[in-house]
């Protein structure tokens, strides 16, 4: 089974790509969004910077997107979504009408593109979620 990613856009520009690993979960900025003066952060807690941020969970900027409560578990029984799996369910709904500047878009290997960061496997340095 491949690892699940998706790439992260805002206000619908590449800004990076947000990854599944075996230790938790990996996002890193796009080169071409990185090298942009003029785009900001996708969140404050995730500074731009070349080096990939990683964590055991996935990032507070990312689930924070997800529906809560009531509308989660209606969101859930509807696509059939297991309500614990945070990073399929915003794979399945990130790219929809979400709220804020933020959507995600599962990749699948065939769509997976020059868009994204080119480094697939970047050199693991332990980071902190923030």
């Amino acid at each position: 089974m491949s690892a699940r990613r998706g790439r992260v856009l805002r206000r619908d520009r590449v800004a990076g790509l947000l990854e599944e690993t075996a230790s938790g979960f990996r996002f890193t900025y796009a080169d071409d969004y990185l090298r942009d003066p003029s785009q900001p952060p996708v969140s404050l807690t995730l500074p731009k910077r070349a080096e990939p941020y990683l964590a055991p969970v996935l990032f507070p900027a990312f689930a924070a997107l997800l529906a809560e409560g009531a509308l989660a578990e209606i969101q859930c029984r509807n696509l059939r979504l297991d309500e614990r799996d945070l990073f399929g369910r915003l794979l399945k709904t990130g790219a929809g009408e979400i709220p804020g500047s933020l959507q995600i878009e599962a990749i699948d290997d065939e769509s997976f593109d020059d868009e994204t960061p080119e480094d697939e496997t970047p050199k693991e340095k332990k980071t902190a979620a923030p």
